[in-house]
Parts: C-alpha cells; structure tokens; sequence
C-alpha cells in the first residue's frame, strides 16, 4: 500500500497552496483593504481623508466595478479575460454621445447595444468557432480602434455639439456622473445594483450553475448536455453590457466622447477580479470578493496619486500587481492540478 494512502483507504497526501492565497481566502481581501486605509493616512495625513478624495477615489471604483462586474463572467467561464474592452467602453460612449440629438434616453439605449454588439461578435467568435479569447479579442480591439477613428476622423465628439437643439438631453447626460440619491452618487448606486445583479446570476440561477460547469471543465459541461456556445456567448455579451454602462458615464464624466476613455480599464479589471479571488483556470470565486478586489485597486492608484508618483511608474506599479496576481493564481491552479 502506498505510504500516501492511509490503512482507512484516506489520502494523507497534502496540497500545497501558496500561503499568500491562503491568507486572502482564510482572511479575506477586505483585511487588505483595511491595512490600505491605514496605510493611506499615514502617508497622506490631511490629505487622504478628505471629501475631495473620497469622492474622487469613489468614482474612479464605480467605473472600474463596472468594468470589474463583467470581467468576471469572462474570468469565471475560464476565457480569461476581455481584452477588446476598453475599445467597448469607448465605442458605446461616442455612440450615446453622437446620439443625444435623439434624447437622453435614445442614446443610452443606442450606446448600451452598440457595446453588446461587439460582445455578441466575441462571443461568437470565442465561443462557436473557438478562437483564443486573449488572441482575439485583442486583436479585435485593434480592429475596433481603427475603425471608431475611422468613423470619427481620429476628434473627439462633444454633447453640446452634437445635440445643439436638444440641450436638455444634454444636461441630464452630463450630470449622471455627478447627481447623487440620498447623497450617493448615482454611478456608485448602479455599480452596486450590477454587482448585485451579477451575485444572482451566478449563485442562484440555472445560468450561473451551468456557467460554473462550463468553467470548471469545458468538455464536461458539453457532454452533460450544456449549451456551452450559448452560455459563452452571453457571457461576453454581459460584459459588453458591463462595459457600455461604464463607457456612459465615462463620456459623461469628461463631458466628451473620445476612441482613448476604455484605456487601461482591461488590465485594472482582470487585476481586480483575481486579486477578488477568481481565478483563470474558471469556476470559481465571487461577486463579493471581486468587488473587495475593485475596492483594493481604487484605493491602491488613490494612494499613489496622493504621494506623487508619476502617471507611468503607476502603470509599472499596477503591471507588476498583475503580473505578480496572475503568477500567484496559475502558480496554485497548477499546484491544485487545474492545469
């Protein structure tokens, strides 16, 4: 009998896990968010606290957990991630922008389907035919870059521009990003509600079930009967969705519809969601965790805004979290024998 294999018939063989992953699971990522928050007054006393940057460090979270929101459907199917999303965002933004002469709502409605237009694409493309999901849809992301320059000549587009005689839809476009319920602000109200949305989806309906399949073994969930094209198509037309959303209030934030507003937002997003928990190899982690992740990453960029740290030693700073998330997360799948 092997040594490993206990006379009961039990496995006394251990797994190892990273013990870094272990204290996330074990301890939770809101642990390091309170450690972040501790850590913010330190550096940045009389600065950090302020309404200012609360306000600012809270918008910049609702339009990442957005994003975030989505990419956990992508992540959580094992396609890894969206990379054509900043170009989703961007588009779906200067759709609604160019359509507000038609009234407020027109445009959201047109901006939102232009976003879940581009997914349905991926979707397909990923989910019937197969192609790489990091592959593809960063080269669709080029495609789409050429193309929005293309149709717009390479300028920005402005509201008040575009819808001249409509300046109402206008006003209410340019104020969604800065009107507040009951003082919160209305992007952190709808962040919430796609988060709760998306907790639903994933814990309590058939979809999410059949989505965790799919996930863990993409060849079991077809052989059980599971419509897996369809279930990774709608996949990466929730998170075109997610996408859209964001891109809405991104344009109403700057007031302009521009091809470069998505920039950034797909590696920010991926980050948040493993360090959420989630994981590349699919089927696992939560909505409540991603969204702890979403929070880690807006407080972190808060941070070094407030110390001084140049725009592009941010970026270096934020690739070397990814980098080093995305090697913590594989490193324990492999180890777990998930790859």
């Amino acid at each position: 009998m092997s040594a490993a294999v206990k006379q009961d018939g039990t496995d006394s063989r251990r797994i190892k896990q990273n013990p870094f992953i272990l204290f996330i699971n074990r301890v939770g990522i809101y642990a390091v968010i309170v450690v972040l928050l501790i850590l913010g007054g330190f550096v940045a006393p009389g600065k950090y606290f302020t309404a200012s940057n609360i306000r600012a460090t809270v918008q910049a979270i609702a339009l990442l957990g957005m994003v975030s929101v989505g990419m956990s459907f992508v992540t959580y199917s094992a396609n890894y991630a969206d990379m054509s999303a900043p170009m989703t965002i961007a588009f779906s933004g200067m759709v609604a922008v160019a359509t507000l002469w038609m009234g407020f709502w027109p445009s959201v409605f047109f901006g939102v389907i232009a976003g879940a237009f581009l997914g349905m694409i991926n979707g397909l493309m990923v989910g019937k035919f197969r192609a790489h999901p990091i592959i593809w849809t960063m080269a669709f992301n080029f495609v789409m870059s050429g193309i929005v320059r293309w149709i717009w000549s390479g300028t920005q587009i402005y509201p008040d521009m575009i819808a001249k005689n409509n300046l109402k839809a206008v006003e209410t476009f340019n104020a969604i990003s800065r009107s507040s319920f009951l003082g919160i602000p209305i992007m952190v109200i709808v962040m919430v509600i796609m988060f709760i949305i998306g907790h639903f989806i994933l814990t309590g309906t058939k979809y999410g079930n059949q989505l965790k399949v799919t996930g863990s073994s993409y060849e079991v969930a077809r052989l059980s009967g599971i419509n897996v094209v369809q279930s990774i198509v709608l996949v990466y037309v929730i998170n075109a969705i997610c996408c859209s959303i964001a891109g809405i209030f991104l344009a109403s934030v700057a007031k302009t519809g521009a091809y470069y507003t998505g920039d950034g937002y797909d590696f920010r997003a991926v980050t948040s969601v493993l360090l959420g928990g989630m994981t590349l190899a699919g089927g696992r982690g939560t909505m409540v965790g991603v969204f702890g992740g979403v929070i880690t990453i807006g407080i972190l960029s808060n941070i070094m805004n407030l110390i001084g740290i140049p725009t592009f030693n941010q970026w270096l700073i934020q690739g070397l979290v990814f980098l080093f998330i995305v090697w913590l997360n594989t490193n324990s799948s492999r180890r777990l024998g998930r790859e």
